[in-house]
């Protein structure tokens, strides 16, 4: 759900229960008119017009505000055996200094959120969350785990600065050692007294890099900063883009996938160890899973009508030979493709590719082909350059 900014920030709000990011103010000062909410926490969700927000993105650089991705910090002299415990991917050569994108799994296999995990030192880690509270997860299986582990969440709040010009901005504002910090690396820094963890890491499929403030009453000092430094090379205040997003084939915690969801359906196999020795939560339904199969998948779709005008608010039905076979989740007009694109979870038995499906939005019955995912840079080289 959207709501409008149709006051001054400080009337605007639906009491104490959602939070406010400590760049909030920065955000409506710089033109951000429209917000969701996410972990509890309103997120900017237009700056004016999603298209020219892509178009910023793809062609030059944008900031926004993620401090809605909140932080489970865990520490203490088991922090990387608990971690181990929570995910089904290998963390045993993740180094301190490094991230990894991973899954949170429950005992039957289903994805409870899709975090990055950061090292930020030897024994302690931070997960980053999706749309979740995985907080209270934690803390459940802690209780009778026998660990020495703390839990919470830290201040931190993360801005990304994503784009093709997100280096060169980086280099101007932090220096060399930043900017030219590798794929899913991360560094400890204080700028101008104000503590960052800044990782190359980012939620856009575009090259760029998530910056991590680490005192929530620095939160509109360093909005303003990185904006009056970055702005003559192009950088522009903006929100994550669901048409970059669906280009990419990212997923989106809720939208695509929920508990219901397992990691093989989404195509993310890849995250599972399950010869580790490590024994993790899932483990063994996992291996069920993989033996018996599973009965959908997540598949791409091109959808043949008008292009669409606003992502969709609601799930459609695919239908094959007049039977629901599945739904479509995320969809969105891509200007770049000059294309309708589509995420939908369908039955495993009907995923073809090249095939051709029905999805029905609302009264209508439109044609749509199934596609290879991701529908553009398959390979990621934007984000990995």
């Amino acid at each position: 759900m959207i709501y409008k900014l149709n006051t001054n920030s400080q009337n605007y709000g639906f009491g104490t229960q959602i939070r406010r990011s400590p760049f909030f103010q920065s955000t409506i000062d710089w033109g951000a008119k429209d917000f969701s909410i996410y972990n509890h926490m309103y997120i900017p969700r237009d700056f004016g017009n999603p298209e020219e927000n892509f178009w910023n993105l793809v062609n030059e650089a944008i900031l926004c505000d993620v401090s809605v991705e909140r932080q489970v910090e865990i520490t203490g002299p088991d922090a990387k055996k608990f971690v181990q415990y929570l995910t089904p991917r290998d963390i045993s050569n993740c180094e301190v200094g490094q991230c990894k994108y991973i899954l949170i799994t429950d005992d039957k296999g289903g994805i409870l959120n899709d975090p990055v995990l950061l090292r930020i030192e030897e024994n302690r880690y931070w997960l980053s969350l999706a749309d979740s509270d995985i907080l209270l997860w934690a803390k459940g299986i802690l209780i009778n785990s026998g660990m020495d582990v703390q839990l919470c969440e830290p201040d931190v709040s993360p801005l990304q600065l994503q784009g093709p010009k997100s280096r060169e901005i980086m280099r101007k504002i932090f220096g060399d050692e930043i900017a030219n910090l590798k794929y899913y690396r991360l560094k400890k820094i204080e700028f101008e007294k104000i503590p960052l963890v800044i990782s190359r890491t980012g939620w856009s499929s575009e090259l760029g890099y998530e910056i991590f403030l680490c005192d929530e009453n620095k939160g509109n000092i360093l909005w303003n900063k990185i904006m009056d430094l970055g702005k003559p090379l192009g950088l522009k205040p903006g929100h994550t883009s669901t048409i970059r997003r669906v280009e990419g084939a990212m997923i989106s915690y809720h939208a695509d996938i929920n508990s219901d969801n397992n990691p093989y359906e989404i195509g993310l196999e890849r995250l599972i160890n399950l010869d580790k020795k490590d024994d993790f939560i899932g483990k063994s339904a996992l291996k069920k899973m993989k033996k018996n199969g599973v009965k959908n998948k997540l598949i791409g779709l091109i959808i043949n009508c008008e292009p669409f005008k606003k992502p969709n608010n609601e799930f459609w039905e695919v239908i094959l030979n007049k039977k629901i076979i599945g739904k479509v989740t995320s969809a969105v007009y891509s200007p770049r493709l000059k294309r309708n694109i589509a995420l939908a979870m369908i039955d495993v038995n009907h995923a073809d590719i090249g095939s051709f499906l029905t999805v029905r939005i609302h009264d209508n019955f439109v044609n749509c082909e199934q596609v290879t995912l991701p529908f553009y840079d398959p390979k990621k080289s934007l984000a990995k350059q």
